[in-house]
């Protein structure tokens, strides 16, 4: 099959430093307009390639085309997101430019990254997740509040990370294990409560130990980075 070359747009250095972020809840994809920005051209030539061999790119699965919201008084963007395999196709059909061998060589890095922090949202962070989740509902004791404590817990294990919320699934190794373990500080603080209350401050009171012990953690390794959603991209 002859390859289809993708188009030159604007190489401006602007367009040059878009990190590689994989996202997914069960299967990590990448957005197409990432992928133009990594390459420096201009999206229409991704979006025409990917939909003239659609058919080359929905036998590696589901080609998911979605629309972007309308910025400022221009029109929808219609963008992709591809799976590992129709990711590395798309490169495959382009020219192998020195940019295209360096994308490749960073979406190996960002999917394996992304199946390692997939692994360790089943193995660690979903267990610890549903143990401390168990541990309010008991100590809440079908409070009208129930659903609001087990909101301020989150909230106060995601201070702890330096998570934002509705953000922890895009979380990468180590942050999602780092994660899984305060989850684990506040249920284990909690176990021993009367109550609620006494419960969700002890948990706040042990979650701020360990956040600082995180902090000290940074400053001494930097390279870490085990607070917050660092660890979710590459650059």
């Amino acid at each position: 099959m002859k390859n289809a070359p993708i188009t030159k747009g604007n190489e401006s250095g602007k367009v040059q430093n878009y990190s590689i972020t994989v996202t997914g809840k069960d299967e990590p994809r990448i957005d197409s307009r990432l992928i133009a920005n990594h390459l420096g051209v201009q999206h229409e030539s991704i979006t025409r390639l990917l939909t003239t061999y659609k058919n080359d790119f929905k036998e590696l699965g589901i080609l998911r085309f979605q629309i972007g919201e309308i910025t400022g008084r221009g029109q929808p963007e219609r963008y992709a997101m591809l799976n590992e395999d129709q990711a590395y196709l798309l490169l495959t059909y382009s020219r192998n430019t020195k940019k295209v061998r360096q994308l490749k060589l960073k979406l190996v890095l960002a999917f394996k990254e992304a199946r390692h922090a997939q692994s360790i949202h089943q193995a660690e962070y979903l267990p610890t997740y549903h143990q401390l989740h168990d541990v309010i509902a008991r100590l809440a004791g079908g409070s009208n509040n129930e659903r609001f404590i087990h909101m301020n817990v989150n909230k106060a294990v995601n201070q702890a990370v330096g998570v934002k919320s509705g953000n922890r699934h895009n979380l990468a190794f180590p942050s999602k294990s780092v994660l899984a373990v305060a989850q684990m500080i506040a249920r284990n603080a909690m176990t021993s409560a009367s109550n609620h209350k006494d419960g969700y401050q002890s948990a706040k009171q042990a979650l701020h130990g360990f956040k600082k012990a995180l902090e000290i953690a940074n400053e001494t390794s930097p390279r870490l980075l085990l607070i917050g959603n660092k660890g979710a991209s590459h650059e």
